[in-house]
Protein backbone atom coordinates (compact mmCIF):
# COMPACT_ATOMS: atom_id res chain seq x y z
CA UNK A 1 0.00 0.00 0.00
CA UNK A 2 1.28 3.83 -0.68
CA UNK A 3 2.71 4.65 1.99
CA UNK A 4 3.91 7.74 1.98
CA UNK A 5 3.97 7.30 5.53
CA UNK A 6 5.73 3.91 5.11
CA UNK A 7 8.05 5.78 2.48
CA UNK A 8 9.68 7.85 5.50
CA UNK A 9 10.00 4.77 7.63
CA UNK A 10 11.83 2.61 5.89
CA UNK A 11 13.21 4.09 2.07
CA UNK A 12 14.75 6.73 4.27
CA UNK A 13 16.44 5.39 6.34
CA UNK A 14 16.23 7.86 9.22
CA UNK A 15 13.18 7.43 12.00
CA UNK A 16 14.00 3.61 12.07
CA UNK A 17 16.95 1.59 11.32
CA UNK A 18 16.83 -1.45 9.14
CA UNK A 19 19.03 -4.84 9.91
CA UNK A 20 23.15 -3.85 8.32
CA UNK A 21 22.07 -0.48 7.89
CA UNK A 22 23.89 2.68 10.37
CA UNK A 23 22.10 3.94 13.05
CA UNK A 24 19.55 6.75 12.14
CA UNK A 25 21.09 8.90 14.82
CA UNK A 26 24.33 8.42 13.73
CA UNK A 27 23.55 9.61 10.09
CA UNK A 28 22.07 12.68 11.94
CA UNK A 29 25.05 13.42 14.22
CA UNK A 30 27.85 12.07 11.16
CA UNK A 31 26.21 13.29 7.56
CA UNK A 32 28.83 12.81 6.04
CA UNK A 33 29.68 9.10 6.80
CA UNK A 34 25.82 8.37 4.84
CA UNK A 35 25.79 10.54 1.96
CA UNK A 36 27.21 7.80 -0.63
CA UNK A 37 25.00 5.33 0.38
CA UNK A 38 21.95 7.22 0.60
CA UNK A 39 22.47 8.58 -3.21
CA UNK A 40 23.17 4.79 -4.16
CA UNK A 41 19.84 3.86 -2.47
CA UNK A 42 17.89 6.74 -4.24
CA UNK A 43 19.05 5.32 -7.51
CA UNK A 44 18.41 1.46 -6.77
CA UNK A 45 14.96 2.83 -5.90
CA UNK A 46 14.84 4.27 -9.76
CA UNK A 47 15.37 0.44 -11.12
CA UNK A 48 12.44 -0.78 -9.80
CA UNK A 49 10.09 2.39 -10.56
CA UNK A 50 11.51 1.96 -14.23
CA UNK A 51 9.15 -0.86 -15.08
CA UNK A 52 5.96 0.74 -14.15
CA UNK A 53 6.64 3.69 -15.98
CA UNK A 54 7.69 2.06 -18.88
CA UNK A 55 4.34 0.16 -18.94
CA UNK A 56 2.37 3.32 -18.44
CA UNK A 57 3.48 5.32 -21.16
CA UNK A 58 4.52 2.87 -23.82
CA UNK A 59 1.41 0.34 -23.20
CA UNK A 60 -1.18 3.41 -23.89
CA UNK A 61 0.66 4.63 -26.80
CA UNK A 62 -0.28 3.29 -30.63
CA UNK A 63 3.29 1.36 -31.04
CA UNK A 64 2.87 -2.07 -29.56
CA UNK A 65 -0.24 -4.21 -29.80
CA UNK A 66 -0.82 -7.43 -27.50
CA UNK A 67 -2.14 -11.06 -28.99
CA UNK A 68 -5.21 -11.55 -26.58
CA UNK A 69 -6.94 -10.11 -23.30
CA UNK A 70 -4.78 -10.94 -20.64
CA UNK A 71 -5.50 -10.41 -16.80
CA UNK A 72 -2.42 -8.80 -15.48
CA UNK A 73 -3.09 -5.18 -14.56
CA UNK A 74 -0.94 -3.60 -17.00
CA UNK A 75 -3.75 -4.69 -19.25
CA UNK A 76 -5.39 -1.46 -18.04
CA UNK A 77 -3.10 0.07 -19.65
CA UNK A 78 -3.64 -1.13 -22.68
CA UNK A 79 -7.57 -1.39 -22.82
CA UNK A 80 -8.01 2.30 -21.24
CA UNK A 81 -10.12 0.64 -18.72
CA UNK A 82 -9.21 2.40 -16.02
CA UNK A 83 -9.62 1.27 -12.69
CA UNK A 84 -8.03 2.57 -9.06
CA UNK A 85 -7.39 -0.87 -8.23
CA UNK A 86 -4.53 -1.39 -10.18
CA UNK A 87 -1.52 -2.67 -8.59
CA UNK A 88 1.29 -1.63 -11.07
CA UNK A 89 -0.35 1.69 -11.00
CA UNK A 90 0.17 1.16 -6.86
CA UNK A 91 3.83 -0.24 -7.64
CA UNK A 92 4.66 3.28 -9.86
CA UNK A 93 3.02 5.54 -7.03
CA UNK A 94 4.69 3.71 -4.17
CA UNK A 95 8.23 4.15 -5.60
CA UNK A 96 8.10 7.38 -6.88
CA UNK A 97 7.58 8.89 -3.47
CA UNK A 98 10.03 6.41 -2.03
CA UNK A 99 12.62 8.03 -4.38
CA UNK A 100 10.80 11.57 -3.82
CA UNK A 101 11.32 10.85 0.37
CA UNK A 102 14.57 9.52 -0.56
CA UNK A 103 15.96 12.83 -2.31
CA UNK A 104 14.29 15.22 0.34
CA UNK A 105 16.13 13.43 3.15
CA UNK A 106 19.65 14.08 1.57
CA UNK A 107 18.31 17.75 0.27
CA UNK A 108 17.14 18.34 4.16
CA UNK A 109 20.74 16.82 5.86
CA UNK A 110 23.37 18.62 3.46
CA UNK A 111 21.55 21.55 1.61
CA UNK A 112 23.45 23.94 3.15
CA UNK A 113 26.81 22.12 2.21
CA UNK A 114 29.96 24.03 0.71
CA UNK A 115 31.83 21.04 -0.31
CA UNK A 116 31.86 20.95 -3.53
CA UNK A 117 31.68 17.00 -3.46
CA UNK A 118 28.41 16.56 -0.97
CA UNK A 119 27.16 19.68 -3.32
CA UNK A 120 27.50 17.68 -6.38
CA UNK A 121 25.17 14.70 -4.66
CA UNK A 122 23.02 17.09 -3.43
CA UNK A 123 22.36 18.27 -7.11
CA UNK A 124 21.64 14.84 -7.97
CA UNK A 125 18.76 14.49 -5.08
CA UNK A 126 17.13 17.45 -6.65
CA UNK A 127 17.25 15.99 -10.09
CA UNK A 128 15.83 12.87 -8.64
CA UNK A 129 12.94 14.26 -7.31
CA UNK A 130 12.32 17.04 -9.94
CA UNK A 131 12.36 14.40 -12.56
CA UNK A 132 9.75 12.05 -10.44
CA UNK A 133 7.13 14.63 -9.81
CA UNK A 134 7.19 15.50 -13.89
CA UNK A 135 6.95 12.19 -14.18
CA UNK A 136 4.25 11.76 -11.92
CA UNK A 137 2.25 15.04 -13.32
CA UNK A 138 2.35 13.58 -16.72
CA UNK A 139 0.76 10.59 -15.60
CA UNK A 140 -1.57 11.55 -13.24
CA UNK A 141 -2.29 15.05 -13.76
CA UNK A 142 -4.23 16.08 -17.45
CA UNK A 143 -2.15 17.78 -20.56
CA UNK A 144 -0.65 21.11 -19.39
CA UNK A 145 -2.68 23.06 -21.73
CA UNK A 146 -6.06 22.39 -20.52
CA UNK A 147 -6.15 24.51 -17.32
CA UNK A 148 -3.44 23.49 -15.47
CA UNK A 149 -4.18 26.27 -12.66
CA UNK A 150 -7.17 24.14 -12.31
CA UNK A 151 -6.85 20.58 -12.89
CA UNK A 152 -4.40 18.46 -10.07
CA UNK A 153 -1.15 17.33 -10.25
CA UNK A 154 0.23 14.99 -7.19
CA UNK A 155 0.88 15.74 -4.05
CA UNK A 156 4.57 18.01 -3.23
CA UNK A 157 6.06 16.75 -0.27
CA UNK A 158 9.34 18.07 0.47
CA UNK A 159 10.29 16.57 4.00
CA UNK A 160 9.53 13.95 5.85
CA UNK A 161 7.54 14.24 9.06
CA UNK A 162 10.46 14.59 12.45
CA UNK A 163 8.06 11.35 13.54
CA UNK A 164 6.17 9.32 11.25
CA UNK A 165 5.00 7.53 14.60
CA UNK A 166 3.39 11.08 15.68
CA UNK A 167 0.21 12.28 14.15
CA UNK A 168 0.59 13.95 11.53
CA UNK A 169 -1.10 15.50 7.67
CA UNK A 170 0.14 15.48 4.42
CA UNK A 171 -1.05 17.78 1.64
CA UNK A 172 -3.68 17.26 -0.58
CA UNK A 173 -2.59 17.21 -4.56
CA UNK A 174 -1.30 20.39 -5.81
CA UNK A 175 -2.74 21.56 -9.58
CA UNK A 176 -0.71 20.61 -12.47
CA UNK A 177 0.89 24.04 -12.50
CA UNK A 178 2.18 23.63 -9.47
CA UNK A 179 3.65 20.29 -9.72
CA UNK A 180 5.52 21.81 -13.10
CA UNK A 181 6.43 24.46 -11.02
CA UNK A 182 8.11 22.65 -8.19
CA UNK A 183 9.69 19.89 -11.03
CA UNK A 184 11.49 23.13 -12.94
CA UNK A 185 13.00 24.42 -9.33
CA UNK A 186 14.52 21.07 -8.76
CA UNK A 187 15.77 20.37 -11.57
CA UNK A 188 17.15 24.28 -12.27
CA UNK A 189 18.54 23.78 -8.69
CA UNK A 190 20.37 20.35 -9.62
CA UNK A 191 21.57 22.59 -13.12
CA UNK A 192 23.11 24.52 -10.97
CA UNK A 193 25.05 22.08 -8.37
CA UNK A 194 25.85 19.29 -11.11
CA UNK A 195 28.56 18.86 -12.61
CA UNK A 196 28.93 18.14 -16.88
CA UNK A 197 29.39 14.63 -16.72
CA UNK A 198 30.40 12.31 -19.97
CA UNK A 199 30.72 8.94 -20.13
CA UNK A 200 28.26 8.24 -16.98
CA UNK A 201 24.74 8.33 -17.72
CA UNK A 202 23.30 6.41 -15.41
CA UNK A 203 24.29 9.36 -12.92
CA UNK A 204 22.14 12.81 -13.03
CA UNK A 205 24.46 15.77 -14.51
CA UNK A 206 24.41 19.01 -15.47
CA UNK A 207 22.78 18.02 -19.09
CA UNK A 208 20.10 15.58 -17.64
CA UNK A 209 19.02 18.30 -16.09
CA UNK A 210 18.69 20.40 -18.97
CA UNK A 211 17.43 17.67 -21.28
CA UNK A 212 14.52 16.90 -18.83
CA UNK A 213 13.90 21.16 -18.56
CA UNK A 214 13.79 20.96 -22.53
CA UNK A 215 11.16 18.36 -22.46
CA UNK A 216 9.19 19.60 -19.40
CA UNK A 217 9.35 22.93 -20.92
CA UNK A 218 7.90 21.55 -24.51
CA UNK A 219 4.92 19.94 -22.41
CA UNK A 220 4.34 22.98 -21.12
CA UNK A 221 4.41 25.03 -24.93
CA UNK A 222 0.36 24.28 -25.74
CA UNK A 223 -0.35 22.46 -28.77
CA UNK A 224 0.72 23.39 -32.53
CA UNK A 225 -3.13 25.56 -33.24
CA UNK A 226 -2.48 27.46 -29.93
CA UNK A 227 1.00 27.25 -28.89
CA UNK A 228 2.57 29.01 -25.57
CA UNK A 229 5.53 30.67 -27.39
CA UNK A 230 6.94 31.35 -23.64
CA UNK A 231 7.67 27.76 -22.67
CA UNK A 232 8.49 27.49 -26.42
CA UNK A 233 11.19 29.24 -26.45
CA UNK A 234 12.61 27.72 -22.78
CA UNK A 235 12.47 24.61 -24.81
CA UNK A 236 14.43 25.34 -27.33
CA UNK A 237 16.86 27.13 -25.33
CA UNK A 238 17.31 24.12 -22.97
CA UNK A 239 18.00 22.27 -25.67
CA UNK A 240 20.46 24.06 -27.08
CA UNK A 241 21.82 24.10 -23.45
CA UNK A 242 22.71 20.32 -24.61
CA UNK A 243 23.38 19.98 -28.00
CA UNK A 244 26.08 22.87 -28.04
CA UNK A 245 27.82 21.59 -24.68
CA UNK A 246 29.50 19.30 -26.89
CA UNK A 247 29.00 16.43 -24.28
CA UNK A 248 27.06 14.04 -26.09
CA UNK A 249 26.94 13.42 -29.91
CA UNK A 250 24.75 11.66 -32.08
CA UNK A 251 25.63 7.28 -32.87
CA UNK A 252 25.79 7.33 -36.50
CA UNK A 253 23.10 5.20 -38.54
CA UNK A 254 25.14 1.45 -38.21
CA UNK A 255 26.01 2.16 -34.36
CA UNK A 256 22.59 3.35 -33.28
CA UNK A 257 21.13 0.08 -35.33
CA UNK A 258 22.49 -1.24 -32.52
CA UNK A 259 21.72 1.52 -29.65
CA UNK A 260 19.67 -1.15 -27.56
CA UNK A 261 23.09 -3.57 -27.63
CA UNK A 262 25.64 -0.80 -26.13
CA UNK A 263 26.81 -0.38 -22.52
CA UNK A 264 25.63 3.18 -21.59
CA UNK A 265 28.69 3.67 -20.44
CA UNK A 266 30.02 3.13 -23.82
CA UNK A 267 26.67 5.37 -26.03
CA UNK A 268 27.64 8.79 -26.65
CA UNK A 269 23.87 9.71 -27.53
CA UNK A 270 22.69 8.27 -23.84
CA UNK A 271 22.35 11.33 -21.46
CA UNK A 272 20.40 9.95 -18.16
CA UNK A 273 19.31 6.28 -18.30
CA UNK A 274 18.11 3.84 -15.41
CA UNK A 275 21.43 1.91 -14.75
CA UNK A 276 20.60 -2.35 -14.94
CA UNK A 277 23.17 -4.93 -14.14
CA UNK A 278 23.62 -8.16 -15.27
CA UNK A 279 24.49 -9.37 -12.09
CA UNK A 280 21.48 -8.65 -10.32
CA UNK A 281 18.81 -9.51 -13.32
CA UNK A 282 17.49 -12.44 -12.37
CA UNK A 283 16.28 -15.07 -14.81
CA UNK A 284 12.55 -13.74 -13.35
CA UNK A 285 13.53 -10.98 -14.63
CA UNK A 286 13.80 -11.95 -18.32
CA UNK A 287 10.81 -12.89 -18.24
CA UNK A 288 8.63 -9.82 -16.28
CA UNK A 289 10.30 -7.86 -16.95
CA UNK A 290 9.65 -4.69 -19.82
CA UNK A 291 11.94 -7.02 -22.72
CA UNK A 292 10.58 -10.23 -21.73
CA UNK A 293 6.84 -8.73 -23.26
CA UNK A 294 8.07 -7.90 -26.33
CA UNK A 295 10.50 -11.09 -27.50
CA UNK A 296 11.55 -14.58 -26.56
CA UNK A 297 15.09 -14.43 -26.94
CA UNK A 298 17.28 -17.87 -26.27
CA UNK A 299 14.33 -19.13 -24.67
CA UNK A 300 13.70 -16.30 -22.43
CA UNK A 301 10.20 -14.08 -22.33
CA UNK A 302 6.91 -14.09 -23.38
CA UNK A 303 7.12 -12.52 -26.53
CA UNK A 304 3.38 -11.36 -26.15
CA UNK A 305 3.35 -7.84 -27.41
CA UNK A 306 4.68 -6.69 -31.06
CA UNK A 307 5.24 -4.12 -32.99
CA UNK A 308 2.03 -2.81 -34.65
CA UNK A 309 0.62 -2.56 -37.94
CA UNK A 310 0.64 1.07 -37.22
CA UNK A 311 3.99 1.58 -36.41
CA UNK A 312 5.59 -1.09 -39.14
CA UNK A 313 3.35 1.14 -41.67
CA UNK A 314 5.32 4.33 -40.20
CA UNK A 315 8.80 2.50 -40.89
CA UNK A 316 7.83 1.54 -44.18
CA UNK A 317 6.66 4.98 -45.43
CA UNK A 318 9.93 5.87 -47.92
CA UNK A 319 10.64 2.19 -48.54
CA UNK A 320 9.65 -1.49 -47.81
CA UNK A 321 11.69 -3.37 -44.76
CA UNK A 322 12.49 -6.47 -45.57
CA UNK A 323 13.34 -8.30 -42.84
CA UNK A 324 13.58 -12.00 -44.94
CA UNK A 325 16.87 -13.67 -43.82
CA UNK A 326 17.87 -13.71 -47.97
CA UNK A 327 17.04 -10.72 -48.46
CA UNK A 328 17.16 -8.16 -46.00
CA UNK A 329 16.61 -4.31 -46.47
CA UNK A 330 16.38 -1.79 -43.95
CA UNK A 331 15.69 1.40 -45.31
CA UNK A 332 15.08 3.04 -41.87
CA UNK A 333 17.33 2.45 -39.24
CA UNK A 334 14.71 2.11 -36.80
CA UNK A 335 13.41 -1.10 -38.08
CA UNK A 336 16.40 -2.75 -36.63
CA UNK A 337 14.54 -2.76 -33.63
CA UNK A 338 11.82 -5.16 -35.17
CA UNK A 339 12.81 -8.81 -35.66
CA UNK A 340 9.65 -10.84 -37.15
CA UNK A 341 9.73 -14.94 -36.43
CA UNK A 342 9.54 -16.71 -39.01
CA UNK A 343 8.93 -20.11 -39.81
CA UNK A 344 11.41 -23.08 -40.14
CA UNK A 345 9.77 -24.03 -43.41
CA UNK A 346 10.03 -20.52 -45.14
CA UNK A 347 6.77 -20.57 -46.79
CA UNK A 348 6.69 -17.63 -49.38
CA UNK A 349 3.22 -16.34 -48.44
CA UNK A 350 0.79 -12.51 -49.16
CA UNK A 351 0.16 -10.77 -46.10
CA UNK A 352 -2.09 -8.42 -45.50
CA UNK A 353 -4.78 -6.72 -43.35
CA UNK A 354 -8.23 -7.40 -43.81
CA UNK A 355 -11.81 -6.37 -42.43
CA UNK A 356 -13.84 -8.45 -40.70
CA UNK A 357 -17.78 -8.11 -40.17
CA UNK A 358 -17.43 -6.32 -36.88
CA UNK A 359 -15.57 -3.67 -38.22
CA UNK A 360 -12.14 -5.12 -36.50
CA UNK A 361 -8.95 -5.50 -38.11
CA UNK A 362 -6.90 -8.88 -38.62
CA UNK A 363 -3.90 -10.10 -40.71
CA UNK A 364 -4.04 -12.85 -43.09
CA UNK A 365 -1.15 -14.46 -44.69
CA UNK A 366 -2.11 -16.96 -47.82
CA UNK A 367 0.00 -19.28 -49.35
CA UNK A 368 1.18 -17.55 -53.07
CA UNK A 369 2.38 -19.66 -56.14
CA UNK A 370 4.05 -17.97 -58.87
CA UNK A 371 3.46 -19.19 -62.93
CA UNK A 372 3.31 -17.52 -65.89
CA UNK A 373 5.08 -14.04 -64.94
CA UNK A 374 1.24 -14.48 -62.25
CA UNK A 375 1.41 -14.74 -58.39
CA UNK A 376 -1.55 -16.40 -57.13
CA UNK A 377 -2.60 -16.34 -53.48
CA UNK A 378 -4.68 -19.16 -52.52
CA UNK A 379 -6.73 -19.78 -49.34
CA UNK A 380 -7.96 -22.61 -48.17
CA UNK A 381 -11.60 -23.40 -47.44
CA UNK A 382 -13.59 -26.16 -45.09
CA UNK A 383 -14.81 -27.65 -48.28
CA UNK A 384 -11.58 -29.15 -49.25
CA UNK A 385 -11.68 -26.56 -52.44
CA UNK A 386 -8.94 -23.34 -52.43
CA UNK A 387 -10.19 -20.10 -53.30
CA UNK A 388 -7.59 -18.77 -55.79
CA UNK A 389 -6.91 -14.96 -55.86
CA UNK A 390 -4.24 -13.06 -58.82
CA UNK A 391 -2.14 -10.58 -56.94
CA UNK A 392 -1.37 -7.14 -58.88
CA UNK A 393 1.27 -5.07 -58.33
CA UNK A 394 2.08 -2.01 -56.89
CA UNK A 395 5.77 -1.53 -56.91
CA UNK A 396 7.25 -5.41 -58.11
CA UNK A 397 10.71 -4.63 -57.26
CA UNK A 398 9.83 -4.44 -53.57
CA UNK A 399 7.09 -7.05 -53.57
CA UNK A 400 4.56 -4.88 -52.63
CA UNK A 401 1.05 -5.91 -54.57
CA UNK A 402 -2.64 -5.46 -53.90
CA UNK A 403 -5.46 -8.27 -53.56
CA UNK A 404 -8.90 -8.26 -54.20
CA UNK A 405 -10.49 -10.49 -51.25
CA UNK A 406 -14.29 -10.74 -50.60
CA UNK A 407 -15.07 -7.87 -52.30
CA UNK A 408 -12.36 -5.39 -51.06
CA UNK A 409 -8.91 -4.53 -52.44
CA UNK A 410 -6.24 -4.59 -50.06
CA UNK A 411 -2.80 -3.61 -50.20
CA UNK A 412 0.38 -6.65 -48.58
CA UNK A 413 3.26 -7.79 -49.34
CA UNK A 414 5.20 -11.02 -50.35
CA UNK A 415 6.82 -12.36 -47.36
CA UNK A 416 7.94 -15.38 -45.44
CA UNK A 417 5.67 -16.83 -43.19
CA UNK A 418 5.99 -15.21 -39.66
CA UNK A 419 4.70 -17.44 -36.71
CA UNK A 420 1.63 -16.71 -35.05
CA UNK A 421 0.40 -16.22 -31.29
CA UNK A 422 -2.68 -16.35 -31.84
CA UNK A 423 -4.14 -14.51 -34.59
CA UNK A 424 -1.09 -12.10 -34.63
CA UNK A 425 2.30 -12.46 -36.62
CA UNK A 426 5.04 -11.98 -34.44
CA UNK A 427 6.80 -9.01 -34.57
CA UNK A 428 9.13 -8.52 -31.97
CA UNK A 429 10.60 -5.62 -30.44
CA UNK A 430 14.48 -5.88 -29.11
CA UNK A 431 14.75 -2.28 -28.49
CA UNK A 432 14.44 -3.17 -24.85
CA UNK A 433 16.66 -6.30 -24.93
CA UNK A 434 19.96 -7.26 -25.31
CA UNK A 435 21.91 -4.46 -23.38
CA UNK A 436 25.39 -6.27 -23.72
CA UNK A 437 24.08 -8.80 -25.90
CA UNK A 438 22.14 -10.10 -22.70
CA UNK A 439 19.05 -11.20 -23.65
CA UNK A 440 16.40 -9.09 -22.18
CA UNK A 441 18.77 -6.87 -19.98
CA UNK A 442 17.92 -3.58 -20.67
CA UNK A 443 18.53 0.34 -18.63
CA UNK A 444 15.52 2.03 -19.41
CA UNK A 445 16.60 5.76 -21.12
CA UNK A 446 14.90 8.59 -19.78
CA UNK A 447 16.87 11.19 -22.31
CA UNK A 448 19.49 10.76 -25.13
CA UNK A 449 20.26 13.60 -27.85
CA UNK A 450 17.79 12.34 -30.81
CA UNK A 451 15.05 13.54 -28.25
CA UNK A 452 16.76 16.80 -27.44
CA UNK A 453 16.76 17.79 -31.44
CA UNK A 454 13.19 16.70 -31.56
CA UNK A 455 12.44 18.42 -28.67
CA UNK A 456 14.12 21.62 -30.39
CA UNK A 457 12.86 20.95 -33.48
CA UNK A 458 9.08 20.89 -32.34
CA UNK A 459 9.68 24.29 -29.98
CA UNK A 460 11.09 26.34 -32.68
CA UNK A 461 8.05 25.11 -35.22
CA UNK A 462 5.41 26.51 -31.92
CA UNK A 463 7.47 29.73 -32.33
CA UNK A 464 7.59 30.03 -36.36
CA UNK A 465 10.83 29.25 -36.99
CA UNK A 466 10.32 26.49 -39.42
CA UNK A 467 13.57 27.15 -41.13
CA UNK A 468 15.89 26.18 -38.09
CA UNK A 469 12.92 23.52 -37.31
CA UNK A 470 13.43 22.09 -39.96
CA UNK A 471 17.35 21.46 -39.78
CA UNK A 472 16.85 19.90 -36.40
CA UNK A 473 13.90 17.48 -37.76
CA UNK A 474 16.62 16.39 -40.98
CA UNK A 475 19.08 15.75 -38.58
CA UNK A 476 17.07 13.12 -36.99
CA UNK A 477 15.73 11.95 -40.04
CA UNK A 478 18.20 11.45 -42.44
CA UNK A 479 20.29 9.26 -39.78
CA UNK A 480 17.89 6.91 -39.81
CA UNK A 481 16.38 7.53 -43.94
CA UNK A 482 19.42 8.31 -45.63
CA UNK A 483 18.57 10.78 -48.29
CA UNK A 484 15.15 11.07 -47.23
CA UNK A 485 15.36 15.11 -46.28
CA UNK A 486 11.86 16.76 -46.06
CA UNK A 487 12.48 19.60 -48.24
CA UNK A 488 10.10 21.86 -46.35
CA UNK A 489 8.06 22.71 -43.16
CA UNK A 490 5.61 24.60 -42.24
CA UNK A 491 2.69 25.55 -40.15
CA UNK A 492 0.43 22.99 -42.60
CA UNK A 493 2.60 20.08 -42.39
CA UNK A 494 4.72 20.85 -39.06
CA UNK A 495 2.94 18.86 -36.61
CA UNK A 496 2.13 15.51 -38.67
CA UNK A 497 6.02 15.19 -39.47
CA UNK A 498 7.25 16.27 -36.13
CA UNK A 499 5.32 13.89 -34.19
CA UNK A 500 5.86 11.02 -36.70
CA UNK A 501 9.47 11.21 -36.61
CA UNK A 502 8.97 11.42 -32.73
CA UNK A 503 6.99 8.21 -32.90
CA UNK A 504 9.44 6.84 -35.07
CA UNK A 505 12.78 7.64 -32.85
CA UNK A 506 11.38 7.92 -29.44
CA UNK A 507 9.20 4.12 -30.12
CA UNK A 508 9.46 2.16 -26.83
CA UNK A 509 10.91 4.71 -24.78
CA UNK A 510 7.50 5.62 -22.67
CA UNK A 511 6.95 8.43 -24.69
CA UNK A 512 4.27 7.99 -27.32
CA UNK A 513 0.90 8.09 -25.21
CA UNK A 514 2.31 11.84 -23.52
CA UNK A 515 2.93 13.02 -27.15
CA UNK A 516 -0.12 12.52 -28.36
CA UNK A 517 -2.22 14.08 -25.44
CA UNK A 518 0.01 17.15 -24.45
CA UNK A 519 -0.49 18.41 -28.09
CA UNK A 520 -4.29 17.88 -27.99
CA UNK A 521 -4.14 14.59 -29.93
CA UNK A 522 -6.20 11.54 -30.26
CA UNK A 523 -4.98 8.05 -29.87
CA UNK A 524 -6.08 6.22 -33.08
CA UNK A 525 -5.45 2.52 -32.82
CA UNK A 526 -7.20 1.32 -36.36
CA UNK A 527 -5.19 -1.82 -36.48
CA UNK A 528 -4.88 -5.09 -35.49
CA UNK A 529 -5.06 -6.34 -31.53
CA UNK A 530 -6.96 -7.07 -28.25
CA UNK A 531 -7.13 -3.42 -27.98
CA UNK A 532 -10.59 -1.70 -28.82
CA UNK A 533 -9.71 -0.86 -32.48
CA UNK A 534 -12.81 1.15 -33.34
CA UNK A 535 -12.37 3.41 -30.09
CA UNK A 536 -10.67 6.60 -30.60
CA UNK A 537 -9.09 7.99 -26.86
CA UNK A 538 -9.63 11.93 -27.13
CA UNK A 539 -7.36 14.11 -24.94
CA UNK A 540 -9.67 15.33 -23.13
CA UNK A 541 -11.41 12.35 -22.11
CA UNK A 542 -11.21 10.91 -18.42
CA UNK A 543 -8.74 7.94 -19.36
CA UNK A 544 -5.96 10.28 -20.69
CA UNK A 545 -4.53 10.59 -17.02
CA UNK A 546 -4.45 7.21 -14.50
CA UNK A 547 -6.38 7.37 -11.34
CA UNK A 548 -4.42 7.29 -8.02
CA UNK A 549 -4.24 3.92 -6.56
CA UNK A 550 -7.33 3.36 -4.15
CA UNK A 551 -5.16 2.08 -1.89
CA UNK A 552 -2.87 5.23 -1.86
CA UNK A 553 -6.20 7.13 -0.56
CA UNK A 554 -7.07 5.14 2.15
CA UNK A 555 -3.55 4.52 3.66
CA UNK A 556 -2.99 8.55 2.94
CA UNK A 557 -2.82 10.95 6.37
CA UNK A 558 -5.08 13.80 4.84
CA UNK A 559 -7.19 14.21 2.11
CA UNK A 560 -5.90 12.84 -1.35
CA UNK A 561 -8.45 13.39 -4.08
CA UNK A 562 -9.48 10.82 -6.84
CA UNK A 563 -9.49 12.11 -10.51
CA UNK A 564 -12.64 12.28 -11.87
CA UNK A 565 -14.38 8.91 -12.72
CA UNK A 566 -16.20 10.11 -15.86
Amino acid sequence: MLLVSSCLLVACNIDREPKGSMSSQRILEHPEEAIDGMTHGMYAQLKTWSDVMHRCGEYAGDNIMIRGASTDAFFEFISFNRTPQNYRLQDFWDNSYKAIIQASNIIELYGTSTDEEVKAHVGEAYFIRGFLYFYLVRAYGRPYYQDPEKNLGVPIIKSAPKDVFDKFTLPDRATVAETYAQAIEDLKQAETLLPERSGTPFYASKGAAQALLSRLYLYMSGTYEQPNTQYAQLASEYATKVISSGKYSLLNREDFMKYNQLLPESNKESIFVVRRLASEYSGYDHYYGVGGMYANIGGMGWGEMYASAKYLALLDETGRNDFRPTSTRIVDARAAFIEPVYAPEKTEVFRFIKSEESGDLNYLQLPITRSNGQIIAKEAKDSGQAESYTLTAIDANQEIYSITYKGKTYRGVIDLYIKLNRAYPMFYITKCSREGENSHLHSPVISRLGEVYLNRAEAEAKLGNYSAALTDLNIIRTRSIPGAAYASLDATNASERIDKERQLELAFQAERSYDVFRNGGSLVRRYPGAHHQREDIAPTDYRVVYFIPQNAIDAYPGKLTQNPTH
